[in-house]
């Protein structure tokens, strides 16, 4: 059952087109990524998602009503949380969440209840009367999303949730969306880590240049790029000189040297893999493993989008 609805958006700045005529519908129950390198447009559509920019034209459906007709009827199905941490540093972590919950109608014994609740969901319990200002970075995107979920939102939207914290409270976020979604809530989720969306959504769109240029599950996307493959060879002493000319081969789209192993994308594995190798073998490279994998999801971003998703 279709719960988003996205239909002709486009937002202008002047001349400078941020969302170019993107057209999607999220379906309820899933954890639909969206990824894109900056500048893409990602935040440019969750905010117009949200009703915190105004669209130059299409429109938005959430939940069956119309972002244009009735914004306040339809920001009550989302919850929001940004990419920039939005918590009061004066008010206590209770503080916190108690007025973001007043915000959506909370009141009374039902606001106390659902503050409680959020502050355990998150493991932030014992942290309720402290000062936010006293929170590691991790700490402080935990509360962002205790704020943004307290009031049972139908759909949560997280953008960049994970960005600067420490792998502990990564780990603790990304099993809270899990369990978020198996609660019933529908995710709208947006990383610069392709392993977070391959870990977690169910369907992925990638966005470039303010365009939506594929939309699909994991595997519909890999399909796409089906002839392309990664070649991975582990080794010593792999300078950025035998980088450079690696990637100077033709039938080389991209090549990078992540510590000991360089790994490369080609269509042509058979025609390069001999070429590949004596250029290794004589700039003195000592060869400890070769392996050919099929695409991943890095894989297919590279090939639509003609560079890394973190660059």
């Amino acid at each position: 059952m279709e719960i988003i609805k996205i239909k002709d958006l486009t937002k202008k700045y002047g001349s400078n087109i941020a969302v170019d005529n993107i057209n999607l519908s999220i379906d309820q129950g899933e954890i639909f990524g969206l990824i894109g390198p900056n500048g893409a447009g990602k935040s440019t559509t969750i905010n117009s998602l949200c009703g915190l920019l105004r669209a130059s034209d299409g429109e938005i459906i959430i939940d069956g009503i119309n972002m244009r007709e009735d914004s306040l009827e339809a920001k009550k199905r989302l919850g929001l949380v940004p990419q920039e941490i939005a918590i009061f540093e004066n008010l206590t972590g209770r503080e916190n969440i108690e007025f973001f919950g007043k915000l959506a109608g909370l009141r009374g014994s039902l606001l106390k209840e659902r503050v409680d609740e959020a502050l355990e969901f998150v493991g932030l319990s014992d942290k309720a009367k402290s000062m936010p200002k006293g929170y590691s970075g991790g700490m402080k995107r935990r509360l962002n999303i205790a704020c943004a979920i307290a009031h049972h939102p139908k759909i949560i939207i997280l953008d960049e949730p994970t960005v600067g914290i420490d792998p502990q409270s990564r780990n603790h976020i990304l099993e809270s969306v899990k369990k978020l979604n198996k609660m019933g809530s529908t995710i709208i989720y947006t990383t610069h880590y392709m392993e977070e969306a391959e870990a977690l959504c169910s369907r992925i769109a990638i966005m470039d240049h303010g365009r939506l240029i594929a939309d699909g599950t994991k595997e519909e996307l890999k399909k796409l790029v089906h002839e392309e493959e990664k070649i991975i060879i582990n080794g010593s002493d792999i300078s950025f000189n035998t980088l450079e000319e690696i990637k100077a081969i033709s039938q080389v789209k991209d090549a990078q040297l992540i510590e000991n192993s360089l790994e490369i994308i080609t269509s042509s594995t058979q025609l390069i893999l001999q070429d590949i190798l004596f250029l290794l073998s004589k700039n003195g490279v000592r060869i400890k493993g070769i392996q050919v994998s099929e695409p991943d999801l890095e894989t297919v971003f590279l090939s639509l989008t003609g560079r890394k998703l973190r660059d």
